[in-house]
C-alpha cells in the first residue's frame, strides 16, 4: 500500500482509551500515516490546527464532535470519516453531505452483542425466569415455583421481530436454534424472500402483534416510528406475551406499557427505555413482570474492540481503494438509527 492518508482520531477519551489498545493503534500506523498525536481531544484546540489541516481520514465513536460548517473548515483536506460505533446522528450533519466525504458505521458490528442479548432474553422470558427473579420469595410451590396463569418453554411459540434491521436479522437467524418455534417479521422495508431465507415469515405489524408470544423491538428511533407500539398494539398483545426493546425507548409508548403491565396480563424486558434512564420514581421499576437492564445489549467492555476493527477495515479498504463496507448515505438518515 503506497498511499497512507493523514489520519486522526476524534472521540471521548476514555472512548479513545476503551477501543484503541496498543494493538491497533499499531495497526492503524501500519496502514495510513498515523497523526502525532493521533488522538485529537478537541477539533477546537487552536493546538491541533495544522494537524487538521492536513487531515484526510478522521476516525470517531462516542463522544466525538459534531462535523458541521465550521469543524469542517479547519480540514479541508478529509476525505473519509469512519465511526466506530452505531448511528452516526450525533456526528453526521448536512455540510458532511454536502461536501461528499464517505461516511461509514460500525453498526453492523454493535449489532452482534445485542442480537445476542436479545436471543438470549427470549430464551429467558419463555421460561418466565425474570418473573421469577423478581418474586423468588413470594412464589415457592415446592421446587418448581411455577406461576400457573403464563405459559412456559419455548415448544410451539411464535416469535414477533419489528424490523429486519442488522439486529433483527441476526435475532431470526438466531432463533433457528429454538426447535418448533415460529417467527414472523414486520417491516415494510423487507423482502420477503429474503426474511424466508432467514427462517422467518414476512407479515403485516397488524396481523403480527395478536399471533405472537414474544414481540421484539429492533426498529430505528425516527419521527415515523415514535411510539409505533402503544396502546392499540400492546391491548392485542395475547395474554401472557412478552415484550422485549433492545433498539431505542422512543418506539414504545411507556405509559400504555405500563397500563398493561399493571394488570399483569403481559411481561416487558426494557434494556432502553425512555427517558433513559427511567426517573427512580417511574412505576415500572417496581412491577415484578418489567425486567430493566440498564443498556447493556449493545458492545461493552471487549466488545467494543468489534467497533475499533470495524473503522480501521474500512480505512483498510479506503487505502487500496475498495469500496467502503458499509458506507452510510445522506439519504439513509431517514430510515436508520
Amino acid at each position: 500500500m503506497s498511499y497512507a492518508p493523514r489520519t486522526h482520531l476524534a472521540m471521548g477519551e476514555d472512548t479513545f482509551r476503551l477501543l484503541f489498545d496498543e494493538a491497533r493503534r499499531d495497526r492503524i500506523a501500519a496502514i495510513a500515516d498515523a497523526g502525532d498525536p493521533l488522538f485529537l481531544g478537541s477539533l477546537e484546540d487552536p493546538a491541533h490546527a495544522d494537524a487538521l489541516a492536513e487531515t484526510e481520514v478522521l476516525i470517531t465513536s462516542w463522544g466525538a464532535p459534531r462535523l458541521d460548517a465550521e469543524a469542517l473548515s479547519r480540514m479541508p483536506r478529509l476525505q473519509a470519516v469512519f465511526h466506530a460505533a452505531g448511528t452516526v446522528r450525533e456526528v453526521a450533519t448536512d455540510a458532511l453531505w454536502e461536501r461528499g466525504i464517505v461516511v461509514t458505521t460500525a453498526a453492523d458490528a454493535n449489532a452482534i452483542p445485542v442480537a445476542e442479548f436479545t436471543h438470549a432474553a427470549i430464551v429467558l422470558a419463555t421460561k418466565r425466569t425474570f418473573f421469577h427473579v423478581r418474586t423468588a420469595h413470594e412464589h415457592q410451590r415446592g421446587w418448581f415455583g411455577h406461576e400457573p396463569r403464563l405459559g412456559y418453554g419455548n415448544l410451539g411459540r411464535a416469535i414477533g421481530v419489528v424490523g429486519f434491521s442488522r439486529t433483527g436479522r441476526r435475532v431470526v437467524e438466531k432463533l433457528r436454534a429454538l426447535e418448533g418455534a415460529r417467527v414472523l417479521v414486520s417491516d415494510p422495508f423487507a423482502d420477503a424472500d429474503r426474511v424466508a431465507a432467514a427462517g422467518a415469515e414476512l407479515v403485516s405489524l397488524e396481523e403480527m402483534i395478536p399471533a405472537v408470544d414474544v414481540l421484539s423491538l429492533h426498529a430505528p428511533s425516527l419521527p415515523s416510528t415514535r411510539h409505533m407500539i402503544g396502546r392499540a398494539e400492546l391491548a392485542a398483545l395475547r395474554d401472557g406475551a412478552v415484550l422485549i426493546n433492545t433498539a431505542r425507548g422512543s418506539i414504545l409508548d411507556h405509559d400504555a406499557l405500563l397500563a398493561e403491565c399493571r394488570t399483569g396480563r403481559i411481561d416487558a424486558i426494557l434494556d432502553v427505555t425512555e427517558p433513559e434512564p427511567l426517573p427512580a420514581a417511574s412505576p415500572l421499576l417496581a412491577l415484578p413482570n418489567v425486567a430493566i437492564t440498564p443498556h447493556i445489549a449493545g458492545s461493552l467492555g471487549g466488545e467494543t474492540r468489534r467497533l475499533a476493527d470495524a473503522a480501521i477495515d474500512e480505512l483498510e479498504a479506503f487505502v487500496a481503494g475498495r469500496p467502503a463496507m458499509h458506507r452510510i448515505h445522506a439519504q439513509d438518515m431517514g430510515m436508520t438509527a
